[in-house]
């Protein structure tokens, strides 16, 4: 069975049709599991499907650049998912006019926050500018959190790496923590998940409450702008220091 494995991967190689397969049947048996649990936090569709594919892809020694070009035509979807978050964030535009102060020092405060955090946590651990400017934009979504890592000199891979950590952890913790705190407004849950989850928590939240879902959505957007501006001027204080 062993001699077989290299065999399917080169087979598995040849068209992307089966990573795609792969891709759609992991999630929604994570999703199954997921519902099953009771909406274990452990358990969220995002982590155990990435789990069970990873899992595939060294079964299979298969690298990680045929998986992505497999599944490059999920890749384009991002764009019109993420456009499509516009129509919850139309419902509660009164709002989100009538929030705008607080949720401004919200992401001033978090966004920051982000950044330093883990700025300074890998400085006191003996990490390069490179790793630094790599985690510096972990809070923001993909697809601004690698350029602007790149911009500043890290590396795109250790940043999708830690965005990757970042949603799922944040996907996890945020709804215990929130309840701990007996936060249970779905603006205010909404708005702090898809600051500190971008993405990952985003789609979660827009599964539990349309409104948590669209001030996730909100925040997300936000925080990308946000970290695009600040990273840069963190990194200037960090080069002349």
């Amino acid at each position: 069975m062993t001699t077989d494995l290299p065999t399917l991967a080169a087979a598995l190689a040849g068209t992307p049709l089966p990573w795609l397969v792969l891709t759609l049947l992991a999630y929604l048996g994570a999703l199954a599991l997921y519902r099953r649990s009771g909406a274990h936090p452990l358990l969220i569709p995002v982590f155990t499907a990435v789990v069970a594919i990873v899992a595939v892809l060294m079964a299979t020694g298969t690298p990680y650049a045929t998986y992505r070009d497999g599944v490059s035509l999920l890749s384009l979807l991002i764009g019109p998912a993420t456009v499509a978050l516009a129509v919850p964030l139309y419902g509660q535009r009164a709002r989100i006019r009538q929030m705008w102060r607080p949720l401004g020092i919200a992401l001033l405060v978090g966004s920051t926050a982000a950044i330093a955090s883990a700025v300074l946590i890998a400085w006191a651990l003996g990490g390069t500018l490179e790793t630094l400017m790599s985690l510096a934009p972990k809070s923001a979504t993909m697809p601004i959190a690698l350029p602007v890592a790149e911009r500043m000199g890290g590396l795109p891979s250790l940043a999708a790496v830690a965005v990757a950590i970042t949603g799922i952890a944040g996907a996890i913790v945020a709804g215990p923590l929130l309840r701990l705190l007996h936060i249970h407004d779905p603006a205010v849950r909404g708005f702090a998940i898809g600051l500190t989850a971008h993405a990952i928590g985003t789609a979660r939240e827009l599964q539990v409450h349309p409104t948590a879902g669209a001030f996730a959505a909100l925040a997300m957007g936000l925080n990308g702008v946000a970290t695009a501006v600040l990273v840069p001027l963190c990194t200037q204080w960090l080069r002349a220091s």
